[in-house]
Protein backbone atom coordinates (compact mmCIF):
# COMPACT_ATOMS: atom_id res chain seq x y z
CA UNK A 1 0.00 0.00 0.00
CA UNK A 2 1.10 3.09 -0.71
CA UNK A 3 2.58 5.07 2.28
CA UNK A 4 1.94 9.16 2.00
CA UNK A 5 2.94 10.41 5.49
CA UNK A 6 6.28 7.97 5.60
CA UNK A 7 7.70 5.32 6.51
CA UNK A 8 9.64 5.91 8.56
CA UNK A 9 9.13 3.79 12.33
CA UNK A 10 10.74 4.81 15.39
CA UNK A 11 13.04 2.50 16.37
CA UNK A 12 12.52 0.31 13.78
CA UNK A 13 9.06 -0.66 15.63
CA UNK A 14 5.58 -0.82 14.83
CA UNK A 15 3.13 -1.39 11.63
CA UNK A 16 1.61 1.94 11.29
CA UNK A 17 3.47 4.88 8.86
CA UNK A 18 4.39 8.11 11.26
CA UNK A 19 1.78 10.56 10.86
CA UNK A 20 2.25 13.71 9.87
CA UNK A 21 -1.24 15.48 9.51
CA UNK A 22 -4.46 14.94 10.80
CA UNK A 23 -6.24 11.52 9.40
CA UNK A 24 -9.99 12.38 8.08
CA UNK A 25 -12.80 9.76 6.39
CA UNK A 26 -11.36 10.67 3.19
CA UNK A 27 -7.68 9.97 3.54
CA UNK A 28 -7.97 6.81 5.14
CA UNK A 29 -11.17 5.76 2.71
CA UNK A 30 -8.58 6.97 -0.11
CA UNK A 31 -5.42 5.13 0.88
CA UNK A 32 -7.67 1.99 1.75
CA UNK A 33 -8.53 1.96 -2.47
CA UNK A 34 -5.68 2.65 -3.54
CA UNK A 35 -3.59 0.21 -1.82
CA UNK A 36 -6.41 -2.68 -3.14
CA UNK A 37 -6.89 -1.28 -6.66
CA UNK A 38 -3.77 0.63 -7.24
CA UNK A 39 -0.96 -1.58 -4.93
CA UNK A 40 2.99 -0.67 -5.26
CA UNK A 41 5.98 -2.32 -4.94
CA UNK A 42 5.44 -5.81 -3.16
CA UNK A 43 1.57 -6.07 -3.19
CA UNK A 44 1.84 -5.77 -7.07
CA UNK A 45 1.52 -9.42 -7.26
CA UNK A 46 -0.18 -10.17 -4.38
CA UNK A 47 -4.04 -11.86 -4.69
CA UNK A 48 -6.96 -9.36 -4.52
CA UNK A 49 -7.46 -11.53 -1.29
CA UNK A 50 -4.63 -10.48 0.38
CA UNK A 51 -4.50 -7.15 -0.89
CA UNK A 52 -7.75 -6.53 0.67
CA UNK A 53 -6.71 -8.10 4.22
CA UNK A 54 -3.38 -6.27 4.05
CA UNK A 55 -5.44 -2.73 3.73
CA UNK A 56 -7.93 -3.31 6.06
CA UNK A 57 -5.28 -3.99 8.56
CA UNK A 58 -3.12 -0.96 8.18
CA UNK A 59 -5.73 1.36 7.65
CA UNK A 60 -8.43 0.35 9.97
CA UNK A 61 -7.03 1.34 13.23
CA UNK A 62 -6.78 5.17 11.60
CA UNK A 63 -10.27 4.91 11.63
CA UNK A 64 -11.76 6.10 14.90
CA UNK A 65 -9.15 8.73 14.78
CA UNK A 66 -10.58 10.00 11.45
CA UNK A 67 -13.92 9.62 12.09
CA UNK A 68 -13.84 12.26 15.41
CA UNK A 69 -11.60 14.44 12.59
CA UNK A 70 -13.59 14.45 10.24
CA UNK A 71 -16.81 14.94 12.49
CA UNK A 72 -15.10 18.08 14.55
CA UNK A 73 -13.90 19.49 11.29
CA UNK A 74 -17.69 18.92 9.75
CA UNK A 75 -19.13 20.54 13.33
CA UNK A 76 -16.77 23.47 13.07
CA UNK A 77 -17.79 24.13 9.26
CA UNK A 78 -21.00 24.27 10.31
CA UNK A 79 -21.00 26.62 13.00
CA UNK A 80 -18.44 28.77 11.24
CA UNK A 81 -21.58 29.48 7.87
CA UNK A 82 -25.36 30.38 7.81
CA UNK A 83 -28.51 28.56 9.20
CA UNK A 84 -28.46 27.49 5.73
CA UNK A 85 -25.49 25.39 5.79
CA UNK A 86 -26.86 23.43 9.28
CA UNK A 87 -29.77 22.70 6.97
CA UNK A 88 -27.49 21.23 4.38
CA UNK A 89 -25.72 19.34 6.90
CA UNK A 90 -28.65 17.75 8.82
CA UNK A 91 -30.04 17.07 5.11
CA UNK A 92 -27.35 15.14 3.89
CA UNK A 93 -26.38 13.37 7.21
CA UNK A 94 -29.91 11.86 7.43
CA UNK A 95 -29.69 10.75 3.88
CA UNK A 96 -26.83 9.25 4.28
CA UNK A 97 -28.19 7.28 7.13
CA UNK A 98 -31.92 6.79 5.73
CA UNK A 99 -29.14 5.03 2.50
CA UNK A 100 -27.18 2.88 5.24
CA UNK A 101 -30.60 1.81 6.81
CA UNK A 102 -31.71 0.33 3.60
CA UNK A 103 -28.32 -0.86 2.92
CA UNK A 104 -28.27 -3.04 6.47
CA UNK A 105 -31.73 -4.20 6.09
CA UNK A 106 -31.36 -5.50 3.18
CA UNK A 107 -28.04 -7.39 3.99
CA UNK A 108 -28.99 -8.29 7.17
CA UNK A 109 -32.35 -9.89 5.09
CA UNK A 110 -30.12 -11.52 2.15
CA UNK A 111 -28.01 -13.02 5.05
CA UNK A 112 -30.76 -14.71 6.83
CA UNK A 113 -32.30 -15.86 3.67
CA UNK A 114 -29.08 -17.45 2.94
CA UNK A 115 -28.62 -19.01 6.06
CA UNK A 116 -32.36 -20.95 6.13
CA UNK A 117 -31.87 -21.89 2.48
CA UNK A 118 -28.65 -23.74 3.09
CA UNK A 119 -30.24 -25.13 6.54
CA UNK A 120 -33.67 -26.35 4.88
CA UNK A 121 -31.18 -28.03 2.34
CA UNK A 122 -28.85 -29.65 4.53
CA UNK A 123 -31.67 -31.04 6.60
CA UNK A 124 -33.91 -32.30 3.17
CA UNK A 125 -30.07 -33.74 1.71
CA UNK A 126 -29.98 -36.00 4.92
CA UNK A 127 -33.85 -37.32 4.47
CA UNK A 128 -34.58 -37.84 1.20
CA UNK A 129 -32.75 -38.12 -1.99
CA UNK A 130 -33.17 -38.81 -5.74
CA UNK A 131 -35.70 -36.78 -7.52
CA UNK A 132 -37.64 -35.68 -4.95
CA UNK A 133 -34.47 -33.62 -3.63
CA UNK A 134 -33.81 -32.40 -7.27
CA UNK A 135 -37.67 -30.93 -6.95
CA UNK A 136 -37.41 -29.58 -3.49
CA UNK A 137 -33.68 -27.55 -3.96
CA UNK A 138 -35.59 -25.93 -7.32
CA UNK A 139 -38.74 -25.21 -5.17
CA UNK A 140 -36.44 -23.86 -2.46
CA UNK A 141 -34.36 -22.08 -4.85
CA UNK A 142 -37.25 -20.35 -6.41
CA UNK A 143 -38.49 -19.33 -3.28
CA UNK A 144 -35.27 -17.56 -2.13
CA UNK A 145 -35.10 -15.85 -5.66
CA UNK A 146 -39.44 -14.67 -5.25
CA UNK A 147 -38.35 -13.60 -1.39
CA UNK A 148 -34.92 -11.59 -1.79
CA UNK A 149 -36.25 -9.92 -5.21
CA UNK A 150 -39.77 -8.62 -3.19
CA UNK A 151 -37.15 -8.18 -0.27
CA UNK A 152 -35.05 -5.98 -2.49
CA UNK A 153 -38.19 -3.61 -4.22
CA UNK A 154 -39.78 -3.55 -0.94
CA UNK A 155 -36.37 -2.35 1.00
CA UNK A 156 -35.58 -0.40 -1.96
CA UNK A 157 -39.32 1.47 -2.37
CA UNK A 158 -39.56 2.17 1.37
CA UNK A 159 -35.50 3.95 1.45
CA UNK A 160 -36.30 5.88 -1.66
CA UNK A 161 -39.55 7.11 -0.06
CA UNK A 162 -37.93 8.11 2.53
CA UNK A 163 -34.93 10.00 1.02
CA UNK A 164 -37.52 11.83 -1.13
CA UNK A 165 -39.72 13.03 1.90
CA UNK A 166 -36.58 14.14 3.62
CA UNK A 167 -35.31 15.76 0.29
CA UNK A 168 -38.90 17.51 0.21
CA UNK A 169 -38.83 18.27 3.96
CA UNK A 170 -35.66 19.83 3.41
CA UNK A 171 -36.72 21.94 0.67
CA UNK A 172 -39.55 23.05 2.35
CA UNK A 173 -37.59 23.85 5.72
CA UNK A 174 -35.12 25.86 3.21
CA UNK A 175 -37.90 27.61 1.57
CA UNK A 176 -39.76 29.20 4.37
CA UNK A 177 -36.34 29.84 6.33
CA UNK A 178 -35.20 31.71 3.22
CA UNK A 179 -38.67 33.37 3.30
CA UNK A 180 -37.95 34.08 6.89
CA UNK A 181 -34.68 35.31 6.17
CA UNK A 182 -35.32 37.56 3.50
CA UNK A 183 -38.02 39.18 5.21
CA UNK A 184 -36.16 39.77 8.34
CA UNK A 185 -33.71 41.91 6.09
CA UNK A 186 -36.44 43.42 4.07
CA UNK A 187 -37.82 44.88 7.68
CA UNK A 188 -34.36 45.75 9.04
CA UNK A 189 -33.41 47.45 5.96
CA UNK A 190 -36.93 49.56 6.01
CA UNK A 191 -36.05 50.40 9.69
CA UNK A 192 -32.94 51.50 8.57
CA UNK A 193 -34.13 53.74 5.75
CA UNK A 194 -37.28 54.83 7.96
CA UNK A 195 -34.34 55.94 10.60
CA UNK A 196 -32.24 57.29 8.06
CA UNK A 197 -35.46 59.65 6.96
CA UNK A 198 -36.25 60.69 10.43
CA UNK A 199 -32.20 62.08 11.42
CA UNK A 200 -32.44 63.34 7.90
CA UNK A 201 -35.83 65.56 8.64
CA UNK A 202 -34.96 65.99 12.16
CA UNK A 203 -31.22 67.65 10.91
CA UNK A 204 -33.23 69.67 8.27
CA UNK A 205 -36.25 70.71 10.50
CA UNK A 206 -33.31 71.80 12.76
CA UNK A 207 -31.17 73.75 10.45
CA UNK A 208 -34.34 75.46 9.13
CA UNK A 209 -35.29 76.88 12.60
CA UNK A 210 -31.36 77.89 13.40
CA UNK A 211 -32.23 79.66 10.27
CA UNK A 212 -35.08 81.30 10.63
CA UNK A 213 -33.97 82.66 14.35
CA UNK A 214 -30.98 83.98 12.79
CA UNK A 215 -32.89 86.47 10.49
CA UNK A 216 -34.21 88.68 13.49
CA UNK A 217 -31.07 89.48 14.06
CA UNK A 218 -29.81 90.45 10.85
CA UNK A 219 -32.86 92.94 10.19
CA UNK A 220 -32.43 94.50 13.74
CA UNK A 221 -28.85 95.34 12.88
Amino acid sequence: MAEPYGTEKPNGEGSHPRRTEEETLYGVFHRMVSAIFFPYDQRERAPLLHRIRASVADNAPFLREASGNTGRNVFLWTRRGSPLRALLVISVGTITLLALTGLLVFMLFFLAATVNAIVISLLVSLAAAGGFLAFFFTCVTFIYIGALSVAVFVIAGATISAIIAALIVTGWIGFFWTLWLATKKSVNLAKHSLTMSASTLSAYSSARHAHWRQEPHKISD
